[in-house]
């Protein structure tokens, strides 16, 4: 019986490299290295989360802003003029539409050291006394609000408060920039009620 020869085996057959399938070193560079494909996808979530955190403050704002403007309607002028069914029939409508906002619960946390949360205490401690000053003396209330909006500005439009500007630095940037919104809102809260400004 005849046995087929062995085909002839040659030594660059047998060669490493014969084995390895051939890499096209200009293809690896187009795959990013493992670390660099998660620092990228990580990238995108910090971008979505910044959004997400822009977006629920829009919502926070939005939802003062109409308290706001609930409360300046309780005390417009126009509210005493109605009497008897007519007035109390507007309060509770009033009061439905406060209590149905209050149901919307947004909350965007910032983190804070210590130093910043009593910073922030201060700032509001301030802005809650410029409030209550409001049923004694609206027009040095609005006169002081503008003081205080006028120190969280870079440009300087008129008097600033020293105390409330230095309080104020001590706060983190996301508060400073809340409470330059909330003094915002507290100068139109002002105009709406027709308060004056002294001039000195």
């Amino acid at each position: 019986m005849e046995v087929d020869p062995c085909p002839s085996t040659s030594a660059e057959q047998l060669s490493p490299k014969a084995i390895l399938p051939k890499i096209d070193e200009d293809n690896v560079l187009d795959f990013p290295h493992p670390k660099e494909k998660i620092m990228e996808i990580l990238d995108n979530l910090e971008g979505h989360v910044e959004k997400l955190r822009k977006d629920a403050s829009k919502l926070e704002e939005e939802k003062d802003n109409i308290l706001s403007s609930l409360d300046t309607v309780k005390l417009h002028p126009s509210l005493n003029d109605l009497i008897g069914l007519e007035k109390d029939e507007a309060l509770r409508y009033l009061d439905r539409i406060a209590t149905r906002c209050m149901t919307v619960d947004v909350k965007v946390f910032t983190q804070r050291d210590k130093s910043q949360e009593e910073a922030l205490h201060q700032v509001n401690h301030l802005i809650d006394n410029l409030v209550v000053c409001l049923k004694t003396d609206p027009d040095g209330a609005k006169n002081r609000c503008l003081t205080y909006m006028n120190s969280c500005s870079s440009q300087l439009n008129g008097l600033t408060d020293k105390h409330f500007e230095s309080v104020l630095l001590g706060c983190t940037i996301d508060d400073q920039k809340k409470v330059k919104k909330r003094l915002h809102g507290l100068l139109r809260y002002f105009d709406k009620m027709g308060f004056a400004i002294e001039v000195d």
